[in-house]
This record gives structure tokens, sequence and C-alpha cells, in this order.
């Protein structure tokens, strides 16, 4: 690699998913296109997306309620459209996928189901530091059952002087509280760090210890290949708005294995978007669950949400998933090398790559030495949009269906003037 803009360009010119970036909408910036490297935090709108909210608008005027059974498109089967090409991207069967409400509502729903704190298995273990609304879903959650977080809820932390959590201080921390464990809950990817964390030994550990295992893929799902019904994960639940562009406040999705589909034993609240197809309009008593994650539904979905989700995914099958890997791969290690020819070339190296060079996605977090904020307002006052956490990280994402190595390339020139500027020395 050369860190020049020909060589930029190459890349571009021989990038076999050039032309997906024409399917989605690029704000401008005084006249140019806007860096954009927010996917991890919210996609890009397809230019899609507005054709099949138009299609829903539209069925709505025609029809009114019977567009959920009339029309080309009936509203009561739209959920078929999402489950294969979402099961595609999460590594499942699609009747393993439900799309529903939002995550923390989901990660709430899938609690009722897998955490059963009975004797002395009570604990939860997950990472410290995960996102807020997760701790606080945990908090509630534990209290709800009179628990006490302090006692029962266990996080694992890197360790003094690190950013990032060793696998081993997981395993060991499963293995420590295996007898207490009822739950492992655990992110896919850490939202601070971009650490990807290795899922297929929690959940074999958590198994190992007699605990339930999920995972939040608020950060993953989308962006890395995932497997879950191979790494026997019990549960999972994201978002559909980063990575997957469902457009702000998308419907979320969750998955559950197979094997619990059909377990009477089974604690969950129920709707009656979960009931059986074939006889829910009878409005009978007695709750009879989908034989599929459907059964986990509860209310009737937004086919405006759906439709959204919808023109999203169909981009990625048209790309093709592998290829969406292969390009994820590619352009990001593109940036690994110019973000090392930056700490190269400025003096005193003014920021840490702490996301981790082998276990990532797209994300990578510069921890900033010095002069952090001003650094981040400055790009963004150029039109490279990146995303500030405090105290001191810069996060930025290119994704592979939108973002090019020319973009990349336009960051590294940006933060290279500011860093040797006289006042950001």
């Amino acid at each position: 690699m050369e860190a020049t803009h020909a060589h930029a360009s190459l890349l571009d010119q021989r990038d076999p998913l050039k032309e997906f970036r024409k399917q989605f909408l690029v704000s401008s910036h005084h006249g140019n296109e806007q860096a954009y490297f927010l996917g991890n935090s919210l996609g890009l709108q397809p230019k899609r997306t507005k054709a099949y909210l138009d299609k829903v608008l539209q069925q709505w005027n025609d029809y009114g309620v019977e567009a959920f059974f009339m029309g080309e498109d009936p509203w009561m089967d739209y959920h078929a459209h999402l489950q294969q090409p979402l099961a595609n991207i999460i590594g499942c069967k699609p009747g393993e996928i439900t799309v529903m409400n939002q995550l923390t509502v989901n990660l709430h729903l899938m609690m009722v189901s897998f955490y059963r704190p009975m004797g002395t298995r009570t604990k939860i273990l997950c990472e410290a530091k995960a996102f807020p609304s997760d701790q606080y879903m945990f908090e509630t959650h534990l209290r709800f059952h009179g628990l006490d977080p302090n006692q029962h809820l266990v996080e694992v932390q890197p360790r003094a002087g690190e950013e990032i959590i060793r696998l081993d201080d997981i395993l060991q921390s499963i293995e420590t509280h295996g007898d207490e464990l009822a739950l492992v809950l655990w992110g896919g990817i850490n939202y601070y760090s971009g650490q990807v964390f290795d899922m297929r030994a929690i959940a074999k550990a958590a198994h190992q210890a007699g605990a339930n295992v999920g995972f939040d893929l608020a950060h993953a799902a989308g962006n890395i290949p995932l497997s879950l019904h191979d790494w026997n994960a019990d549960f999972a639940c994201w978002c559909n708005y980063k990575y997957l562009n469902g457009g702000p406040g998308a419907v979320g999705a969750a998955f559950i294995h197979e094997r619990y589909h059909r377990d009477p034993s089974l604690q969950r609240f129920a709707g009656w978007w979960g009931y059986e197809k074939a006889s829910r309009f009878r409005m009978e008593q007695g709750f009879k669950p989908i034989q599929t994650a459907e059964g986990w539904q509860l209310s009737t979905p937004s086919p405006l949400q759906y439709a959204c989700l919808r023109a999203s995914l169909e981009v990625f099958m048209e790309a093709g998933w592998d290829a969406v890997q292969e390009k994820r791969k590619d352009l990001n290690a593109w940036l690994w090398f110019l973000l090392d020819e930056l700490n190269r070339q400025i003096p005193e190296n003014p920021f840490t790559v702490i996301t981790p060079r082998v276990e990532k996605g797209c994300q990578v977090s510069l921890l900033m030495h010095r002069n952090g904020r001003e650094v981040f307002d400055a790009l963004t006052a150029e039109g490279i949009i990146t995303d500030w956490r405090e105290p001191n990280v810069i996060r930025l994402a290119p994704v592979p269906l939108y973002n090019t190595y020319t973009e990349v390339f336009r960051f590294y020139e940006t933060m290279r003037a500011i860093l040797l500027s006289p006042n950001k020395a």
C-alpha cells in the first residue's frame, strides 16, 4: 500500500462493490459529499427506501386496514421478506428470526424467557461498561425479581491499564461463578472500543457452567460474520438502524434458537401477534404461540418500519454478504495502514488505536492523547463525520456498502493536516 490519493483511487477502481454507493443518499458539505463514517451509529438511507414507504402508504390509501390482506404485497406476509436476508447475516435459520419492537424491549422479553433465577443460580454475567441501555435493563430486571444488582450482576472489566477485555478473563469469570450463574448476556462488539468478542467460546463456556447465554448484537449485526445457530446461542437481540440501515429508531429483531420454539415450559410475555396464525383471528382465550421465533411477537407491527428495513436488506442481498465481508476487511486494512502512517509521521504519537487489530469489525476507536475534542470538531468542520465519546475517544466506521477508499484517504489527509497545525500540536 501507498499513502497516496492515486493509490486510493486505484483501490476504488478495483472495488467490486463500488457501484453500491450510488444506492445511498449522501449529504453534502459546502458543495462536496460528506465523508460519513458513522454507520456504527446510524446507517445512511438507501435511495429505494422512499419507494417502499410510498408503496405502503399507497396501500393504506387504497385499502385501509384491508391492506393487511389485499394488494400485491399484503402486510400480513411482510415479515417473510425480512427473515431470509437477516438469517444470512446473523447465521441462523429463517424461523429463528423475529423482527419486532426495539433492542431494549426485546432484551427485556428475552430475559423473561431465559433469565429464571432459582436457588443459588441468580447471577448475570456481562461486560463492564456495556452500553447504558443494557446497564439499565440489567438493573431494573434484577430489581423486578427482588434482587440487588450490586450482588447479582457480575461485570468483567479490562485489566488495569488496558482498554479491552481479555477472553481468558471472561472464561475464568464464568468458571469462577459457574454454580451461581443463571445467564451470561454479552455484547458481540464493545460499542466503545470496537472489540469483537469470541461468541462461540463464550457460549460454550456458559453452557458448560449450566447457564443460558445471549448476545446483544447492536454493533455486530450487519458488520461482522455471525453463526448464532452453530454457536448454539440461546438468544440474541439487535437494532437494525446501524450497519443495517433501517432508519432512525428502526424496528429491532431477535434470534431464538429453534430448540426453544416448541418448549411449553418456557416462560414468555405474550401478545396476539405471536399467536398461531391459522386461528389468530378467532380471538380465543389461552395463548398458543407460533412454533417459530415469531411466537415471541407481541403487537401488530408497523409495515412502514418493515418497509425501511426491507429496502436496505435488498441492497445487502444484491451485493452478497460474502462480498460485503471481503470489502469490509480490505477497507479496514486500508484505514489501519493510514493510521499507522499518521502515528509514524506525527511527533509523539497523537493517538492510540484501542480497537484490537485482530478482533475487530468496521469500527476503529482512537484514544486521543491531546486536544481530542478540538481534533474531532476540526474534522467535522471539514465534512469528515465521525463520533466523539467522552472523555477522549474518536470513533469512525468505514462501511463497505457506501464508504470508499478515497474517503478513508481524505480522512487521513485531513487528520494529518489538523494534527500538524500549530494549535493542535
